[in-house]
């Protein structure tokens, strides 16, 4: 709250530079305020009595909102690609699948490798397991495994994530 919105008895009083100014009337606090052509802030309306500080509060909101743009821009979302094969994979495609891998653990994205197993396929999992595990050796220098293989339903995946950001 700030100016004419804070409607209690008295406030303790915090001046423009953080040194406490004492115990004043909530109007008095803010003349004083419009005297210096600032705002009253009320900065802790649990405390007893109520702290208020007189700021500009346009440029307070100006430098957090300035702040919190600084943080956003310097944050990196993570995604996870998702790469699909069939166990009867050959071994030109099987490379090709390798490169997009590694060219996605080095822009710094995680990557789900998912074997997708159809009709009676499901019952040979184990080649599903060893193709997975070929992948692990093959983008070993890139990224380190995040999650093992695990199989779900008709589905075996592991998720690989870049060298620095496993764990």
């Amino acid at each position: 709250m700030i100016n004419e919105e804070i409607r209690v008895k008295e406030v303790r009083l915090v001046g423009q530079d953080g040194a406490p100014l004492g115990i004043t009337t909530s109007a008095d606090a803010l003349e004083q305020a419009y005297a210096k052509n600032l705002d009253l802030v009320l900065i802790a309306p649990k405390a007893e009595p109520p702290v208020c500080k007189i700021m500009d509060y346009g440029k307070y909101k100006f430098e957090l909102a300035k702040r919190d743009k600084e943080a956003r821009k310097n944050q990196k979302v993570v995604s996870i690609k998702e790469i699909r094969v069939s166990p009867s994979i050959d071994n030109h495609d099987f490379e090709t699948k390798v490169n997009h891998t590694k060219k996605f653990l080095s822009d710094g994205d995680k990557v789900k490798i998912t074997v997708r197993f159809r009709g009676r396929e499901v019952h040979h999992s184990a080649l599903g397991f060893q193709l997975l595990e070929r992948f692990k050796e093959a983008v070993s220098e890139f990224g380190a495994v995040d999650k093992p293989p695990k199989l779900e339903g008709k589905n075996m995946s592991m998720v690989v994530s870049p060298k620095g950001a496993a764990k």
